[in-house]
């Protein structure tokens, strides 16, 4: 159990869990983008310790890019998602594959389906660590699912609350009170 400002988490996923699914998305970009340079688009700043694991694991040239958007309060979606730090790369007739740490409502994707459509890019692909179907309100494809989990609030691996959690290697729960 560990305790994060005022709220109390247990653990969810451990850490070789989290290892095991990012081995299996790894294997399944590295066949999907043989002899490709994809641009990786890291979106912060709960994808950074995610993008950098598979990032790591790709076999071929890439390059990397971030953008940071926001879309949280607390423990949940404002449903507005916001532009804190902007693409500064061209990604005209790139291929492009979205780094994100957690799909819920799918308002992330949105976003970033409008900034990648108004880049021009030749095509894109989502990867995330963690999809929420039971949360999911939209129609992007997401193609590549390290795990689908239940819609609870969750900390760890990148995911935060109020800026606390992200450090931690696993991932814990919201505590029902």
């Amino acid at each position: 159990m560990i305790q994060l400002h005022d709220l109390r988490f247990e653990p969810f996923i451990s850490e070789e869990r989290i290892t095991a699914s990012i081995d299996k998305i790894s294997e399944q970009i590295n066949r999907d983008y043989k002899g490709k340079t994809p641009v990786f688009l890291g979106i912060l700043n709960g994808a950074f310790m995610f993008a950098s694991e598979i990032i790591k694991r790709f076999e071929g040239d890439c390059e990397v890019a971030f953008v940071k958007l926001g879309s949280y309060k607390g423990t949940s979606s404002t449903g507005k998602v916001d532009t804190m730090m902007g693409l500064n790369m061209s990604l005209e007739n790139r291929h492009v594959i979205v780094i994100e740490d957690i799909v819920d409502t799918g308002n992330t994707l949105a976003a970033i389906d409008g900034i990648l459509k108004s880049k021009d890019v030749a095509d894109y692909k989502t990867v995330t660590l963690f999809f929420k179907p039971g949360a999911y309100q939209k129609e992007y494809n997401v193609e590549y699912i390290g795990m689908e989990i239940p819609n609870d609030f969750i900390v760890g691996y990148g995911l935060d609350y109020n800026g606390l959690g992200r450090n931690l290697s696993q991932v814990y729960k919201l505590k029902e009170q």
